[in-house]
């Protein structure tokens, strides 16, 4: 099976709120039109932190810090294994830019599991609401 290796933030506001992103048509059906956390495929020869610096100025245009290792993704999906690392950040950037996705929402950790999530998404959503939801 094909193996895809990503890296995802969950990206905080001042507010508590997480960043999610919301996929636009693509090549699978199983993953369009579903929500995610911010992120993409790592490159050769990159570390998991320059892929997702990489990745949020192309996707969105922001800039983050970086904070701890949060939730790994081992996730088989019908035509490719995905292997997610997801890491805690905090925004640093305001001015957010819709690049790529369809829609970008700001969520209360209280309210992840209202969305609708791509399968390999659903385990991060379930640790944010564990940790962040009050």
């Amino acid at each position: 099976m094909k193996q895809i290796r990503t890296i995802a933030g969950v990206i905080k506001n001042s507010k508590g709120e997480i960043l999610c992103t919301l996929r636009d048509q693509g090549k699978y059906e199983y993953v369009s039109f579903k929500w995610e956390f911010p992120g993409g495929k790592i490159e050769e020869g990159e570390t998991n932190e320059e892929t997702l610096v990489r990745e949020l100025r192309e996707e969105l245009e922001i800039e983050v810090k970086i904070n701890n290792f949060f939730y790994q993704v081992e996730h088989d999906y019908p035509d490719f294994h995905l292997s997610m690392g997801v890491y805690e950040c905090e925004l640093i950037s305001h001015d957010i830019k819709q690049n790529v996705h369809k829609d970008i929402r700001w969520v209360k950790p209280e309210n992840m599991m209202e969305l609708d999530w791509a399968a390999a998404d659903i385990p991060v959503a379930e640790e944010v609401v564990k940790k962040y939801a009050k």
